[in-house]
């Protein structure tokens, strides 16, 4: 357990700086770090794997399977930090309880990631403990146990076509939609196929028709900072379980911006605690005017890239506030604006490069962020285009413009 000066650095002064250990550093983090060094915070940035996008500007980095708790014990051990705060699903969750209960502080708290580290766990919660709406669900821990609950004789079967997801992944891996009864088998090997951590198991969902998707970026506060604040909803599209594009502000009803606000703080705080401080990154179904609860992230968001282009602070400024304990005296909103990812088209062989960055940000409005990740694969999200218009469709438009034309090179 963290040495007893550590347990007493998780105050929520102003008093600068301080250790932030970052478990995940994908380009989420990346964005996260940048905005923690503009505050004078000293940042040790950890994954599986060397020069990581957010290893590439932090303090120091550490290579570790965390899965592996006693590996995230001696990190806490060495660098005996303020905040640790994670940024990936994958993580020996148990050990973070640990870690809390001998007083060094988790970000937003270890129940929280706790929970959320398994649809299991979270949809269990928002469905039937909170009584939220959402898509009709069951679990597999087996390929004739997903056959049963799918299309099985019971009235709880989940029917065709639906949605199966393992209960731990990121960025859509895993993901697929099974349309035929033939189609099972092929969701089950790629829920497998896609799924991080060791437990296998797979959720099923009923399949929504839905109008549209959006995130809600969810800022909970110390309570002796501030009241739980909200960004504007942020509309997004997914292929392959993966999102492609966002933008916003996203046109809703104001009950249904109401309905969303309500759920999202009722799970946050829920989840949380009383003490909990992070954003969220909670996502609905939007079905006419009714809001249907889907996931929720107990960090940054990747829809939530649109956030760096769209007001002044983004959703890691946010982020770093709240966990802080600084002010968000509020949100200034530059108007429309959307984001489109850079993707991969093909494995590369060594370190990627880049061509076209320049025709890219030849159009007023444009801009490209690149993440530096050190290998590509097909469909891996490298960068992301950010753009700002007078209609949130020309905006749509330049941001895909933008990431089409920045191309990849294998080197």
């Amino acid at each position: 357990m963290p040495p007893a000066h550590a347990r007493r650095r998780g105050r929520t002064d102003d008093s600068l700086p301080r250790t932030i250990l970052l478990l995940g550093s994908g380009e989420l983090g990346r964005e996260f770090v940048i905005s923690a060094k503009r505050l004078g915070c000293r940042v040790i940035a950890v994954d599986r794997y060397a020069g990581a996008p957010a290893m590439q500007v932090a303090d120091e980095s550490a290579v570790i399977d965390m899965l592996d708790g006693a590996a995230i014990r001696r990190l806490v051990r060495t660098h005996a930090p303020d905040f640790v705060v994670p940024e990936i699903e994958a993580i020996r969750t148990e050990e973070l309880l640990r870690i809390e209960a001998a007083g060094t502080t988790v970000i937003p708290s270890a129940r929280a990631t706790h929970l959320t580290m398994n649809r299991d766990a979270i949809r269990s919660l928002a469905a039937e403990e909170l009584r939220l709406p959402t898509a009709r669900y069951a679990f597999a821990n087996s390929a004739d146990e997903l056959e049963h609950i799918v299309i099985g004789s019971g009235k709880r079967s989940i029917g065709l076509p639906c949605v199966i997801k393992p209960i731990m992944s990121s960025s859509g891996k895993g993901q697929s939609i099974a349309r035929t009864k033939s189609d099972l088998a092929r969701s089950w090997k790629k829920a497998l196929a896609g799924m991080r951590g060791d437990t296998v198991r797979v959720i099923a969902e009923e399949f929504i028709c839905f109008d549209s998707e959006i995130t809600l970026l969810t800022v909970k506060q110390r309570p002796e900072v501030g009241k739980t604040l909200f960004v504007r909803p942020i509309g997004h599209r997914q292929e392959r379980g993966d999102y492609q594009e966002s933008w916003m502000p996203h046109p809703m009803s104001a009950s249904a911006v109401r309905q969303a606000q309500r759920m999202a703080k009722r799970i946050t705080d829920h989840i949380a605690g009383k003490s909990g401080a992070g954003l969220f990154g909670v996502e609905f179904f939007l079905k006419g005017n009714q809001v249907i609860f889907s996931e929720l992230s107990p960090r940054p968001h990747d829809t939530g890239m649109v956030t760096m282009v769209s007001q002044d602070l983004s959703e890691f400024d946010l982020h770093l506030r709240a966990v802080l304990g600084l002010p968000i005296p509020r949100i200034e909103y530059r108007g429309p604006s959307a984001s489109a990812v850079i993707l991969a088209k093909r494995d590369s062989k060594g370190a990627p490069r880049y061509q076209g960055v320049a025709a890219a940000l030849r159009t007023p409005g444009a801009e490209v962020r690149l993440f530096g990740k050190p290998t590509a694969h097909k469909h891996r999200r490298m960068g992301v285009a950010l753009s700002r218009a007078a209609s949130i469709k020309e905006a749509r438009k330049l941001a895909q413009q933008t990431a089409d034309a920045v191309r990849l090179c294998g080197a």
